[in-house]
């Protein structure tokens, strides 16, 4: 069996087996209904013998009423065995399929952000529903299928050559020429199994991408090229699913040929020694039934074949999400632990930073800078300077390629990734809101919160407000990304999350951007509030929201070029003192045109 499968392929059935595992009770009595219903389906063969030699040929209707009664008990036999490998056997691949996906989101919402960048959530929607979906048919019904089908197809020929062994070395005889077409259309089947599923997850990703963007798609008048580009995915899908389908369709009709064909002349063959008395009628009738049984059951298998390829093409996309390594972990050893609440004191010392995506353009280029506990400092320069690097290197997003931080004195790569993060709270530009009620939108950070907790957070933000005017107040649920809400309103309600929090360190990301002058009034009303008693990190564009910060720090090209207060930033750095005069004139400007 190794020589047979790929790496990749035994990977995907040893996860198959880990996940089966847990539930070898209920595979061993499923295995045994399914081995009782086998038996009584071939033992039917001999009810079929008796029923002619002695039912009919005799002509005593006690024989035939003996004979009949005895088909009947097989029949309920039959009915009850089937029964149960039927349930057991489909519980099995739902309950299999909830663990799987269970264990891979799990194990998907842990990893590096840095995955993301390389891997579409559509494609890993798509493994997680098509190929999981599929999974589910083959355990629940397919494979139970092939294995009862094994069965039948064994116990067929060893009954065949118990009945009549002349008879049997044709069906024999004809086994090899079934068995090679099966290895050679399963191979290409199995290849285009798997390309066949990545089609798909092109499509569910081009469907997830328009989808999710479609006002900026109507806005630009961009729906024929759209249906343009999903046409040609969804033909490049079919293409691939048609090459498939065209050599399942040539494998069945093989074994057709082959198995019925073997029959025919099996039929010739026998009926010409009923004729000559070398065999009874029951005996004939008996084999025939058996041979159908093996033609049936190499038929089946010759369909199921493909299905058992196609899952196992599914198998090794699911298996690749579960071996992927997160890239943020804690230690393996020398774990620290913060205190519950830490004071907020960071240390960036030669920080140096390239994304994945970009090794070879540094993001940070060597950036030192100790912030005081309770200190708040913003964050300013040009766009792409690397001021939002510096905060996903501060809730170790990712991992700098050079230098450290330090939070409380202890370098943060020493930490657990959870135990970093509960010290921060974030607000960023586009608030991430979830599918859910306002209040869970609220307690996010908190699930344990109470209702009164939530309010409170709520009117801090001056959020209350708009949110008690919607349909159903609190429990109002809101669209996905918080579709119905304005940005301002967005904005609060991330506020509001952050001060439920109740982090020592806050990071603000342009948290006042555009907005209109109303919103940001309130958010500015609400931020002193958010910030008191915290250390506070703000990135921001608008000088004019900043130049009460302790500090600001100038970052350009990846490197802090100088630091201080506005009056001393704008007297000795040129970048800064150009860009407070560009804002500060652009502003005087408009406040003319307002008087005018």
């Amino acid at each position: 069996m190794p020589s047979l499968l790929s790496t990749r392929q035994r990977a995907a059935l040893q996860m198959a087996a880990r996940f089966v595992k847990p539930y070898r009770g209920r595979i061993a009595v499923a295995l045994l209904a399914l081995l009782f219903t086998a038996a009584i389906t071939l033992s039917m063969g001999q009810g079929i013998k008796l029923l002619v030699d002695q039912g009919l040929a005799t002509q005593s209707p006690h024989a035939l009423n003996r004979s009949i009664l005895l088909f009947f008990v097989l029949v309920l036999a039959l009915a009850v065995g089937t029964y149960t490998r039927f349930y057991l056997v489909s519980w099995l691949g739902e309950r299999f399929v909830a663990d799987i996906r269970r264990r891979v989101f799990d194990h998907l919402v842990g990893l590096h952000p840095a995955f993301f960048e390389t891997t579409r959530s559509s494609e890993v929607q798509s493994r997680l529903t098509a190929d999981t979906t599929l999974l589910q048919s083959v355990i629940g019904s397919s494979l139970s299928m092939a294995l009862r089908n094994v069965i039948m197809l064994v116990g067929g020929v060893t009954l065949l050559f118990f009945t009549n062994p002349k008879l049997t070395a044709i069906v024999v005889a004809v086994l090899p020429l079934v068995v090679a077409p099966i290895l050679l259309f399963g191979r290409r089947v199995r290849s285009l199994s798997r390309q066949s599923q990545d089609r798909i997850a092109d499509v569910g990703s081009y469907i997830g991408e328009t989808l999710g963007q479609i006002k900026t798609v109507q806005a630009y008048n961009h729906q024929a090229q759209d249906r343009l580009r999903f046409a040609s995915t969804v033909e490049a899908a079919f293409a691939t699913a048609r090459r498939r389908i065209a050599q399942r369709a040539w494998l069945i009709t093989v074994v057709i040929v082959l198995v019925l064909g073997a029959v025919g002349v099996m039929l010739w063959v026998g009926g010409m020694d009923v004729i000559a008395g070398r065999i009874s009628g029951g005996e004939l009738a008996a084999f025939v039934f058996y041979s159908l049984i093996v033609g049936s059951a190499f038929g089946t298998l010759s369909e199921v074949i493909g299905e058992l390829q196609s899952a196992l093409g599914a198998a090794e996309r699911i298996a690749e999400l579960l071996q992927t390594t997160n890239a943020i972990t804690a230690p393996d050893q020398g774990v620290r632990t913060l205190p519950p609440r830490v004071s907020g004191a960071l240390r960036l010392e030669a920080l140096r930073f390239a994304y994945p995506s970009r090794p070879h353009a540094e993001a940070l280029a060597g950036i030192d800078l100790q912030v005081r506990p309770g200190e708040t400092v913003a964050l300013v320069g040009p766009s792409g300077a690397g001021k939002s690097t510096l905060f996903d290197l501060l809730l170790r997003f990712y991992d700098p390629s050079g230098g450290r931080i330090e939070l409380d004195g202890v370098p943060i790569d020493q930490l657990d990734p959870a135990d970093l993060r509960r010290c921060f709270a974030l607000v960023s530009q586009s608030p991430a809101l979830f599918f859910g009620s306002v209040a869970d939108n609220i307690r996010y950070g908190r699930p344990d919160a109470s209702q009164a907790e939530v309010e409170a957070a709520a009117r801090a933000a001056h959020a209350h407000g708009f949110i008690v005017d919607l349909p159903e107040g609190y429990e109002t649920r809101l669209g996905e990304g918080g579709l119905g809400l304005s940005g301002g309103q967005r904005q609060r309600l991330a506020i509001a999350r952050a001060l439920l929090v109740d982090a020592p360190i806050l990071l603000l990301d342009e948290a006042t951007s555009a907005l209109d002058a109303e919103s940001e009034h309130l958010i500015q009303q609400a931020l002193p509030r958010l910030m008191s008693g915290r250390t506070t990190l703000v990135i921001a564009h608008r000088l004019a929201t900043v130049q009460n910060a302790d500090r600001i720090a100038v970052i350009d090209l990846g490197r802090l070029v100088a630091i201080g207060t506005h009056e001393e930033l704008v007297r000795q750095d040129a970048l800064y003192a150009r860009l407070a005069a560009l804002q500060f004139a652009r502003g005087a400007d408009a406040q003319e045109t307002d008087r005018a």
